[in-house]
């Protein structure tokens, strides 16, 4: 990722990260943040907490999908809920998510990217622009 590209930045709302691997039932546990592990949620689909407290009604989860390229891409998606039903928002690309984490909750923001910055950098993932 460009240095002069901050989180919280227009341009970093545009940053896709692209796993070079999908995420499967035999590496999902490869990619734990804190206390969350990566859930199968429908067919190649996969989701897990990167903020969610219970004294806080905003949530944010990566969200792994194959796009149509047919490539990985971790999104990210707040959590919803109403009277009995838990639901996903639509996905966001990875800078959008992180800059909106970023503004509910900076300091987890910043953890978020140093976990997908360590993807980037074991080369299991590539930071790329979008439009």
């Amino acid at each position: 990722m460009k240095d002069q590209l901050q989180l919280g930045d227009d341009d970093f709302g545009k940053m896709l990260l692209v796993l070079k691997q999908p995420v499967t039932q035999a590496n999902h546990k490869e990619f734990k943040f804190l206390d969350g592990e990566m859930q199968e949620i429908a067919p190649d689909i996969w989701a897990m907490p990167a903020y969610m407290t219970e004294d806080d009604d905003f949530t944010m989860f990566f969200v792994t999908t194959k796009i149509e390229s047919g490539e990985t891409v971790v999104t990210f998606a707040t959590g919803e809920q109403d009277d009995q039903n838990f639901s996903l928002s639509a996905p966001m690309v990875t800078g959008a998510g992180l800059n909106r984490l970023n503004q509910e909750q900076p300091d987890r923001a910043k953890r978020v990217l140093k976990f997908l910055n360590d993807i980037s950098r074991a080369d299991e993932g590539n930071w790329r622009m979008v439009d």
